[in-house]
């Protein structure tokens, strides 16, 4: 049976690494694959653990080969996914989770229709400026020589990645899931729930009592199912920009 693949994309700031992370070590039998890109580590990440760090005309030489599955240039750098990771992932009988923004969901979308899109949100624009700012801080910690940024410089960051967030959740009406980053531990069993649904769902066999509340909580989570939602959280950073316009 080829491996089932999710794809899971949020705005910067949004908390996916954290869920993902533990979607890994609650659910047996899924993969990460770890994306490819030309930027630079931040903080404590690893090569080969966050991210594969390469150059740019590493990636360009790549991209040529066409061992991408997907790949955006985001924010001026480049990030992918390698082809082998799914290959990988089917030969060891896994399933595969992706790391992936809007542009690279498409890609694959286009490419695997079949694929399980799931997108992350925070709960509204402030919380995610307060996270992005959370990490900002945390990253100036270990920053050191020419990478240290001025504080001017990271709040240019910020504001863009809060415009890209807007832009970004623009696209929700492309995905199956939409799960909202309120509160961690809820967040994450809704995220286990979804993939452990679509196993199910796959297997097509008689449901439990078991498996029909693992069913709900990931039906809860599908796009029809709060859209709602996601029109009030659209609708904070709306409002954020209109205010600053204004002032």
């Amino acid at each position: 049976m080829s491996a089932l693949l999710y794809i899971v994309s949020a705005p910067s700031g949004s908390g996916k690494s954290t869920l993902t992370n533990e979607l890994l070590r609650l659910v047996p039998r899924l993969q990460f694959s770890v994306s490819y890109t030309t930027r630079l580590p931040r903080g404590s990440e690893q090569n080969g653990r966050e991210y594969c760090f390469i150059t740019r005309e590493e990636f360009e030489h790549m991209i040529a080969a066409g061992e991408f599955l997907e790949y955006a240039n985001v924010f001026g750098d480049y990030y992918g996914t390698a082809r082998h990771f799914l290959q990988q992932a089917e030969a060891a009988g896994n399933d595969l989770v992706l790391d992936i923004d809007v542009q690279g969901a498409a890609q694959v979308k286009q490419r695997m229709p079949q694929a399980v899109s799931i997108f992350l949100l925070p709960p509204s624009r402030d919380e995610l400026a307060a996270r992005l700012r959370r990490r900002s801080e945390s990253e100036k910690q270990v920053e050191t020589g020419a990478r240290c940024r001025s504080d001017e410089e990271r709040n240019r960051i910020i504001q863009k990645r809060l415009q890209a967030a807007a832009k970004e959740i623009e696209n929700y009406r492309t995905y199956d899931y939409i799960l909202v980053n309120d509160q961690l531990d809820q967040s994450i069993e809704r995220l286990k729930a979804i993939v452990l649904a679509e196993r199910l769902k796959r297997l097509g066999k008689e449901f439990s009592s078991a498996d029909r509340q693992v069913l709900q909580v990931a039906e809860s989570c599908l796009l029809p199912n709060v859209r709602e939602k996601v029109h009030e959280i659209l609708d904070s950073f709306i409002a954020s920009s209109h205010s600053r316009s204004s002032g």
